[in-house]
């Protein structure tokens, strides 16, 4: 992690949590202290969003899951709008999960519907996590950064250079999320290093130096102190692990 850029540590709880346990999970990581020089935001369950943010205590953000290529309110069955989600009081989401890009038996989200939620929700007053990352078969052809390269110049394209500064990106391998496999150490330090290359050469330097990017992809309190002793990793976007007790442990690896 860097000596100047704030730590984020993301919890993606993806479609998980019944009312008890998110009860109880909330009263647990409100015993967590948060160190100083760190940041949480939860991603929960739509249906559990104004639960959360009522039960979090301050320092722990909420953030949803997603959000609407549409902005205002309207007829949009099913959508969640920027304005609606800051009218809660919901100011993160996250973007472009690999999950999505899939899609659940349909097609999934293109480059260029990512971006154009991400500036929605930035539009609208939220800070985003732009998630991107390769499949296996990417990463054994050498084309990772390439792939990330291309997911980002979408989001590049409509993002303005003030944007940048309520933007996370998340690097997350397919390859690794719930899977059990992780990157290594160097592999995730060097990805994450040509993400900042890129963003040097195509938003600004400045960007590029200011721009939190967080490793996501099966990190667990066992891994989460090698891979964040690295210069470009500046935090994790956890899933299976940000629903367990270990997720205390992953939060505390931050402090400096």
């Amino acid at each position: 992690m860097s000596g100047f850029r704030r730590s984020l540590i993301g919890g993606n709880w993806k479609c998980n949590g019944t009312v008890a346990e998110v009860n109880q999970m909330i009263q647990f990581l409100n015993t967590v202290e948060v160190p100083a020089s760190s940041e949480v935001v939860i991603a929960v369950p739509s249906i559990h969003l104004a639960r959360a943010h009522d039960g979090f205590k301050p320092d722990i953000s909420v953030a949803a899951q997603d959000v609407s290529v549409r902005s205002g309110f309207g007829a949009y069955t099913g959508e969640l709008s920027a304005q609606l989600l800051v009218d809660s009081n919901i100011r993160w989401t996250l973007t472009g999960h690999s999950e999505r890009r899939d899609g659940f038996n349909a097609p999934g989200e293109s480059n260029e519907l990512v971006a154009q939620k991400t500036k929605q929700a930035l539009d609208g007053g939220m800070s985003v996590i732009v998630c991107i990352g390769e499949t296996l078969a990417e990463r054994e052809s050498g084309v990772t950064d390439q792939v990330n390269g291309t997911q980002l110049a979408a989001v590049a394209s409509v993002l303005s250079l003030e944007d940048w500064g309520r933007v996370v990106v998340a690097y997350e391998p397919k390859w690794a999320i719930g899977t059990g496999k992780v990157a290594t150490a160097q592999q995730a330090e060097e990805t994450h290093a040509a993400i900042r290359v890129w963003l040097a050469a195509n938003v600004s330097p400045a960007v590029a130096e200011a721009t939190r990017i967080i490793y996501g992809g099966s990190v667990k309190a066992s891994n989460s102190g090698e891979l964040i002793a690295c210069p470009n990793i500046d935090g994790f976007l956890v899933g299976g692990a940000s629903l367990k007790p270990e997720f205390a442990d992953i939060i505390r690896c931050t402090i400096r």
